[in-house]
């Protein structure tokens, strides 16, 4: 194992960010390669355990000569949200100088070619942040973007032009769910991963081989020694399923039996009042159309002070959220229907 520390210039004299970067050489070139990064949204931790747990398992592999492809692994992959505090709390979604999502605005590319990345010499440490980490992981066969949600189900976000190739990946992680996407014009990093290979050659583009995916490990609170120990299991699976890693101990998954959804089918529920949550539902929980999901106490101890939210159809909850004071507007939750959205998003779910 190589391990090696990446800078990023501040936008003030004095100031750098760094992370560090471990690679594992294969020793089959015509191997599939892999790249794992965690903590994109800074103060998503589960991925980080998740990746902690995974790295003796490699260590041991390397050891014995096991690893076939090369794999890159960036366990913080975001310094700048890393460092982020404001009144105490911390700050690690949106880059508090430029007001961005830290999982936004990366370059999506015509062609899986570095070359064509924007000049970022001048748009901020963010910019050279992302233009780095697109660079480190472009041309790898598994890309791995390990994210958390507010409260949820372990799911994973996969293109449609990956589906269902990437259902092994899926059962080996063990992930609840699937969600399938089409469409990005916001610049997430899975979507600069897998978007310069549509309009390729399909000998360039390998669909059959390349897996790309967010991986949302449950809730932000779930950060313990048993999930990280499953999850970095499930990482080396994946792995192993995929030829990246020898090992004949590990049982291949190849079937997936857990509900796949298309993104056009997630109902996000807006509160209609600001006010407290009282939550009927938790996920995983099935729901049928007009079951109660929620009740807004938005004028405590007054009549007509309650506002009761109900399904708009049948389906599973997917996630909610973990704090329970809400505004007008913001989602509840995300509820996985039998059909199409009548408030339908396409892109990206949430800012």
């Amino acid at each position: 194992m190589q391990k090696t520390i990446e800078r990023i210039a501040g936008d003030s004299e004095g100031v750098t960010y760094e992370y560090p970067v471990f690679r594992f050489d294969g020793t089959d070139k015509t191997a599939p390669s892999a790249y794992l990064q965690a903590a994109l949204h800074a103060g998503e931790l589960p991925g980080v355990v998740a990746i902690d747990a995974l790295m003796p398992m490699l260590a041991k592999a390397e050891a014995e000569k096991r690893i076939k492809g090369p794999i890159t692994i960036v366990p913080w992959a975001n310094p700048i949200g890393r460092a982020q505090y404001h009144f105490g709390e911390h700050q690690g979604r949106f880059n508090l100088g430029t007001r961005t999502n830290f999982n936004r605005s990366f370059p999506l590319l015509a062609a899986p070619d570095a070359r064509l990345l924007p000049d970022a010499t001048f748009g901020g440490a963010d910019r050279r942040l992302k233009n780095r980490l697109i660079q480190l992981s472009l041309g790898t066969d598994i890309v791995l973007d390990l994210h958390c949600d507010d409260e949820g189900l372990a799911y994973l976000y996969i293109h449609t032009s990956l589906w269902p190739h990437m259902a092994d990946c899926a059962a080996a992680m063990g992930a609840d769910a699937v969600v399938l996407w089409s469409e990005d014009t916001s610049g997430t990093f899975e979507g600069a991963s897998i978007m310069p290979y549509q309009n390729v050659p399909a000998s360039v583009a390998r669909f059959d081989r390349r897996a790309v995916t967010t991986v949302e490990y449950r809730g932000i609170l779930d950060v313990d020694g048993a999930f990280a120990a499953s999850d970095g299991a499930g990482l080396y699976r994946l792995l192993v399923t995929r030829r990246v890693v020898q090992d004949p101990t590990v049982a291949k998954f190849d079937r997936f039996s857990g509900p796949v959804v298309p993104l056009e089918n997630i109902e996000m529920m807006p509160s209609p009042r600001a006010g407290a949550i009282l939550y009927d539902v938790k996920p995983g929980d099935r729901v049928a159309k007009g079951d109660r999901l929620a009740t807004i106490v938005h004028a405590p101890g007054e009549v007509g002070g309650r506002t009761e939210v109900f399904a708009p159809q049948s389906g599973f909850i997917l996630t909610r959220r973990s704090r329970r004071i809400i505004r007008t507007g913001e989602d509840l939750l995300k509820l996985a229907g039998h059909k199409r959205s009548d408030d339908a998003r396409s892109g990206t779910l949430e800012d």
